[in-house]
């Protein structure tokens, strides 16, 4: 992933967390830069899913309970 891209993914996540406490935050960030892929395939899938007629919260929440084993591997 090059360098742009991944900052734009980095501060995109920032800014949908900042409700999260700091800890989890940072857990969230270092498995961001553990496997940014997984997070940009995660961004898409919810994408397509917005754009087939899914709110944005509805679309997320499914697409995380669909990836949350690998998301928690990740974050530990």
């Amino acid at each position: 992933m090059g360098f742009i891209k991944k900052f734009i993914m980095r501060q995109s996540i920032k800014s949908q967390v900042k409700n999260l406490p700091a800890d989890q935050q940072e857990k969230l960030m270092a498995a961001f830069e553990k496997n940014p892929g997984f997070f940009e395939n995660i961004a898409r899938e919810i994408d397509q899913k917005v754009k087939g007629g899914k709110g944005k919260t509805a679309a997320s929440m499914e697409v995380m309970r669909k990836h949350q084993g690998e998301l928690r591997k990740l974050m530990m």
